[in-house]
């Protein structure tokens, strides 16, 4: 069963070791993490599914972390002393290929290009490991396959978790627009501002079919990194009664880090 849901970003910086002082600049988004670590500390899932758009990715194959484990540190951030090791949930993995198989979805193990862990990995388990760790993991990557096709592989994951009866929450990693200011890292572009508004707005409310009908190409100009997280998410709550609350949106950078949290009503 899914027992929760969230969208959250990635910023190196929100880690304390990383952003050195700069992580105030986004309080708000620290704040919203803790809740999100709270909450999943309550709902002490068995199984997370995290989705991160920094993993092996394929433009026609969903890849799945193989394997009983990884482990990674922010060394390419100069905090190499903040490291995370997860314990993967190999039946679920292997529940989750067949299923996708079954329905013709090009997903699986093979082609991973390294079994350490990103960074659109480790900073959602920076803060949920602070309050729950009796869990194993899933982590799988986008594909530049359709949005539709990213939604029925999240509905596979929705009926993985039922057939194995596992208690499972569902984290999309994703940043927004990183074109949102002429000074930021990635420029400006008009789609940014709008994408993130747009994006907030569906996801604050839990309009989920919403997603589906954003052009790709203005997606490309906006610059955005976490949609088809957002979507295989979408595509796992399809057929759940939710309660949608946004957590917080921030955008100082130049680039939009939103939060939002999804309760499954039983």
């Amino acid at each position: 069963m899914i027992a929760g849901a969230f969208m959250v970003p990635h910023p190196p910086l929100i880690v304390p070791e990383v952003g050195r002082g700069q992580e105030r600049n986004i309080q708000s988004t620290i704040d919203a993490y803790h809740e999100v670590g709270r909450r999943i500390g309550r709902l002490k899932p068995e199984v997370i599914v995290l989705i991160s758009p920094h993993q092996t990715m394929y433009a026609d194959y969903f890849h799945i972390s193989p394997g009983t484990g990884a482990r990674g540190d922010f060394g390419r951030f100069q905090a190499g002393q903040v490291k995370t090791e997860v314990a993967y949930d190999t039946e679920f993995v292997e529940q989750l290929c067949r299923k996708a198989g079954k329905a013709g979805l090009p997903a699986g193990t093979e082609g991973e290009q390294t079994s350490r862990l990103d960074h659109g990995t480790m900073v959602p388990l920076y803060f949920v490991n602070q309050y729950w760790r009796s869990y194993r993991l899933v982590r799988m990557g986008l594909s530049g396959l359709s949005f539709s096709l990213h939604y029925q592989l999240g509905q596979k994951l929705r009926e993985t978790a039922e057939a194995l009866d596992r208690r499972m929450v569902l984290v999309a990693s994703g940043d927004l627009s990183h074109r949102l200011k002429p000074d930021g890292l990635y420029g400006y572009q008009k789609e940014g501002p709008e994408y993130d508004r747009r994006v907030m707005e569906a996801m604050g409310k839990g309009k989920f079919q919403e997603l589906l009908k954003f052009d790709e190409s203005f997606c490309e100009r906006a610059g955005e990194c976490g949609h088809r997280s957002f979507v295989i998410m979408a595509g796992a709550l399809e057929q759940e009664e939710i309660t949608p609350q946004r957590l917080s949106y921030e955008g100082p950078f130049g680039v939009g880090y939103g939060i939002c949290a999804y309760e499954v009503k039983k």
